[in-house]
């Protein structure tokens, strides 16, 4: 689903990648193509058509591209202002939101933090999605008795809500470098004391992991003064959208950074998931093919590793981005003065890296559906 904006200009790229795998690597999947936003109104005067909803309960994995476009204005409200996105996260119960932070070699100078702050810095933000400030009720807009208008929204979460994405984060953290850090703000908030007590109580479960707690005021800060001091950090809804969007300058750049929000297990031990850049869908540059597609092929990259279990080829591509980085493709937002190609040309540079890289490595032969 490519989406508003710039989403089917980038999905493109992805679509070329995935063509690639299918061709030079023996990958196997059944792809679909559906409408979203305003596409989808125009052919079906829907933002997201019934049948489309079908086809997201029935699939292992969503390749999704962005949301938003001031053409919504232009259509009944009713239509478009329910979050559609958010109803997506909340109907597979996409709770586990995760987002790579990398510093990527070569982009160091894009970043308005120093080199040697940024250097081989490598995180990854575990991000509560279904819960918390954007689901929460009582919320809504109301005009009191003496005309005077009161919004309300409301941050909930339950122990098990807690518990699940601090097991999941756990988890992770095992398998990386051992450490986590939960951020909250318990020195103000009661459902941050919640937080912080039941992620205590799973720590005991994952002995082997280092927990630390820290607010989320002095993440914030901490994350452009040294983000090399964190490996895990697991937090609830509203501050993992902010910490992920502060840290994208540690890549240097919004475009470069991709995303995985999964779901449960289901009884076969499937977890449906949903994958995106963390970038909106930028109108004021949509249309003209200069927007960065990394952070949507990187996406289709975490795809590989956590929905078909080929880590493998999810590192092949991964050494691909990096080879077309190093060797000199730059879109605008990483360019910082060398001469800056569109998107179909980052797509390029991409596709001969993984060419090269195929002729040293041996094809997966697993098939993934």
């Amino acid at each position: 689903m490519a989406g508003d904006g710039v989403g089917p200009e980038a999905m493109a790229e992805v679509k070329r990648v995935i063509d690639w795998f299918v061709a030079r690597r023996g990958l196997r999947l059944d792809l679909h193509e559906e409408l979203y936003g305003i596409s989808a109104w125009h052919a079906h005067g829907a933002v997201v058509r019934p049948e489309a909803w079908d086809l997201i309960d029935q699939a292992d994995a969503i390749l999704f591209g962005a949301s938003g476009s001031p053409d919504y204005d232009a259509i009944p409200k009713h239509h478009w202002l329910p979050d559609n996105l958010l109803r997506m996260r909340s109907r597979l119960d996409l709770f586990d939101n995760r987002r790579p932070v990398r510093t990527f070699g070569g982009l160091e100078a894009m970043s308005s933090l120093r080199p040697e702050i940024i250097e081989s810095a490598d995180i990854v933000i575990v991000r509560e999605l279904t819960a918390g400030l954007y689901f929460s009720e009582p919320r809504g807009i109301e005009t009191l008795d003496d005309g005077r208008r009161r919004g309300t929204n409301s941050m909930t979460y339950t122990s098990d809500r807690v518990r699940r994405i601090a097991e999941s984060a756990f988890e992770l953290a095992r398998r990386r470098s051992g450490r986590l850090c939960s951020v909250d703000k318990a020195n103000v908030l009661e459902v941050s004391m919640l937080w912080r007590e039941e992620v205590e109580k799973v720590h005991a479960q994952f002995p082997d992991v280092e927990l630390s707690h820290m607010y989320v005021d002095n993440c914030a800060m901490q994350l452009v003064r040294n983000p090399r001091q964190f490996d895990v950090i697991v937090t609830e809804n509203l501050f993992g959208d902010i910490l992920s969007d502060c840290a994208a300058m540690v890549a240097g750049s919004i475009g470069m950074l991709p995303s995985a929000s999964i779901g449960p297990k289901d009884i076969t031990g499937r977890r449906q998931a949903l994958y995106e850049p963390i970038h909106g869908s930028a109108p004021d540059i949509a249309g003209r093919g200069i927007c960065n597609p990394i952070g949507s092929i990187l996406s289709f990259g975490l795809c590989l590793t956590e929905s078909f279990g080929l880590p493998d080829e999810a590192d092949l591509l991964d050494r691909a981005v990096q080879r077309a980085i190093d060797g000199g493709a730059r879109t605008a937002d990483i360019a910082g003065g060398l001469p800056a190609i569109g998107t179909r040309e980052m797509g390029d540079a991409v596709l001969r890296a993984l060419d090269e890289l195929h002729h040293e490595t041996t094809p997966l032969t697993a098939a993934a559906s």
